[in-house]
C-alpha cells in the first residue's frame, strides 16, 4: 500500500498540481495585496473615503450601534456593505486576472507566430533538385 501511494504521489500530474496550487496561493496573495493595498485606497480617495464595510440594516430593534462589529454583537443585522465590498474586490481581482491571462496569451501567440528558421535541405534533396532542373532544360 505504501509503494502504491508513493507511485501515485510521484506521478507527474500530482506534482504539477501541487506546484500549481502553491503558486496559485502565492499569486492570490499578491493579487489580494494589490487590490487591498493599492487599488482600493485609490478608489477610496477618488470617492472621498467611501467605505461600504460598515453599512448595514438592523433586523431587530435592539441594535443601536453605528458600526458593524458592535451591531453584530447586539443582534441580527443585514450587512450589505460587506457584501458590496467583497463584490467590488472580486470584480477587481477578476479583472486583474483577466489582464494577466490576456498578456500571457498574447505572448504565447507571438511565440507561435514567430516563423521557424528555414530548414536546410539535405545533400540528397539538393542533388535531386539539380537533376530535376537539368531535366527540365
Amino acid at each position: 500500500m505504501l509503494k502504491e501511494f508513493r507511485e501515485f504521489a510521484m506521478k507527474g500530474n500530482v506534482v504539477d498540481l501541487a506546484v500549481g496550487v502553491i503558486i496559485g496561493a502565492a499569486f492570490g496573495s499578491i493579487v489580494t495585496s494589490l487590490v487591498g493595498d493599492v487599488i482600493m485606497p485609490i478608489i477610496g480617495a477618488v470617492t472621498g473615503g467611501l467605505d461600504f464595510s460598515n453599512h448595514f440594516i438592523p433586523l431587530s430593534k435592539a441594535v443601536t450601534a453605528t458600526n458593524l462589529v458592535d451591531a453584530k454583537k447586539q443582534g441580527a443585522v443585514l450587512a450589505y456593505g460587506s457584501f458590496l465590498t467583497l463584490t467590488i474586490n472580486f470584480i477587481i481581482v477578476a479583472f486583474v486576472l483577466f489582464l494577466v491571462i490576456r498578456a500571457m496569451n498574447t505572448l504565447k501567440r507571438k511565440e507561435e507566430a514567430a516563423p521557424a528558421a528555414p530548414l536546410k535541405p539535405s545533400a540528397e534533396v539538393e542533388l535531386l533538385t539539380e537533376i530535376r532542373d537539368l531535366l527540365k532544360k
